[in-house]
């Protein structure tokens, strides 16, 4: 295994905080969900970050099948839930968009491939329950 990247950051506060990158690129207050805090929170953050890492893996997957995705998107939503022992859970949607391909068995394909080499998708599976749609197309995880 080959090292890419360390990113560092840090947090004070906690969910009613503050937490900024040690590059300073990050810079954001922090607030609860749902409370109407003036900042982000948690949630919010995973579910950017999972989005572009994942957008990045679908990249690197069509880059090396030689295929034009046309400007892709991915929209997620990660939901934060109680468990009856008292810890937390949370769960997470990806719907990706893949406008420069038209078969739909390739765009699940793809998006299937990109599940595959997405580090997110690897630090989750087995432990977050995922879904994922490419093209509105059902590619793993629950299905509603």
């Amino acid at each position: 295994m080959s090292h890419i990247y360390t990113a560092k950051a840090h947090v004070a506060g906690g969910r009613n905080g503050h937490g900024r990158s040690d590059d300073g690129h990050l810079d954001v207050d922090l607030s609860r969900p749902a409370t109407g805090g003036p900042g982000t929170n948690p949630e919010q953050l995973f579910a950017v970050a999972y989005a572009a890492c994942f957008e990045g893996a679908l990249a690197t997957v069509a880059r090396r099948a030689r295929v034009d995705l046309g400007e892709t998107s991915v929209d997620s939503t990660v939901s934060l839930s109680s468990v009856d022992d008292g810890s937390f859970r949370i769960g997470a949607t990806l719907a990706v968009t893949i406008p420069g391909v038209t078969d739909p068995d390739e765009a699940v394909k793809l998006a299937i491939e990109a599940d595959r080499v997405c580090p997110y998708s690897n630090a989750l599976r087995g432990n977050v329950e995922v879904a994922i749609t490419a093209n509105g197309r059902w590619v793993a995880g629950p299905r509603d």
